[in-house]
């Protein structure tokens, strides 16, 4: 069985309007929340770093998990990235449409004995030390109350990333056969980001650095579908007074969206990017035609630490 045509090289939507581009770049929050202070962080410096090269910059919601979701968050958080100036090339992708797709992938899979079903629990994976053993690999179970595992045979365990250097990834984690599909049926994290960053041709992601360490996982599914890899790179986290990643678990406090021009400011001091105090006078437009031109992810400070992946 031949790989997907959905996952062979496709025509850019839009083709025939966008100009040539090397450079395809993307931001894909969870309607878990609405946006706050960190998930700006990694928005813009997304958006920045595909236009100053003159790129293509996509959004995608990953609404694939409905009992975290949050009703309305995904128009308010497609209205703040318009707000702040964050304004995307093509038709927003939802991956709860992607499903067709994702079967494609999981038929392939299955028919080149790439993958198998997994009835272990949390429990019983925590009690081996917390990392999965391939218990069930060769035990043959039906699709009953099962998750979906790949056999990672291609384990990436260290790589280059654009901001943060040389990364070395935790070997147990990176040789571990990942889920695909929940035990409740839902597509796993690391199927549909892959698959989806496949379908739509991205080149480069900037995200944070709370998925420096689960990159490695999906290096290897690249490796094992027979596709390029992306550029990765990885911002520094907004974090609490305490210490705590700024997320929507934490309840960060969401972005004004009446007021954005200090909060874009402050993203990009927090990027290393030094815009001049004038800026703070200006429209938002202004300050992102200025952080488009002066834009050098080499001024993003590294991460003092890697941080492991659950």
């Amino acid at each position: 069985m031949a790989l997907p045509s959905s996952l062979l090289p496709t025509k850019i939507q839009n083709e025939s309007q966008r100009p040539p581009s090397m450079y395809r770049g993307r931001f894909a929050p969870s309607p878990s929340g609405l946006l706050h202070f960190g998930s700006l962080i990694t928005a813009l410096a997304s958006f920045l770093d595909a236009k100053h090269q003159q790129g293509i910059w996509l959004v995608r919601l990953e609404d694939i998990d409905p009992p975290r979701e949050q009703a309305g968050a995904s128009s308010a958080i497609l209205k703040t990235l318009e707000t702040f100036g964050l304004h995307w090339d093509e038709s927003v992708l939802y991956q709860s449409e992607q499903s067709p797709v994702y079967e494609d992938v999981l038929a392939y899979l299955t028919e080149q004995n790439l993958s198998y079903y997994c009835q272990c629990t949390r429990a019983e994976i925590k009690a081996v030390g917390g990392t999965y053993q391939g218990h069930c690999r060769d035990l043959h179970h039906r699709n009953n109350n099962c998750a979906t595992r790949l056999i990672n045979g291609t384990a990436t365990v260290n790589y280059s990333d654009l901001i943060q250097g040389q990364v070395y990834c935790d070997q147990d984690l990176a040789q571990e056969d990942f889920t695909l599909v929940r035990k409740d049926g839902l597509y796993a994290y690391q199927l549909a980001v892959v698959v989806d960053d496949i379908f739509q041709n991205i080149t480069h992601v900037i995200r944070g650095c709370d998925l420096i360490q689960p990159t490695a996982r999906q290096m290897s599914f690249y490796q094992i579908l027979n596709r390029p890899s992306p550029q990765f790179g990885h911002v520094p986290l907004a974090v609490t007074e305490e210490g705590y990643k700024l997320s929507k678990q934490n309840n960060a406090p969401v972005i004004d969206i009446k007021n954005p021009q200090p909060a874009l400011i402050a993203a990009l001091q927090f990027l290393g990017q030094q815009p001049p105090s004038l800026l703070t006078n200006c429209s938002v437009s202004e300050i992102i035609n200025w952080a488009i031109k002066n834009w050098s992810i080499d001024k993003i400070p590294k991460m003092q630490e890697i941080i492991p992946c659950h």
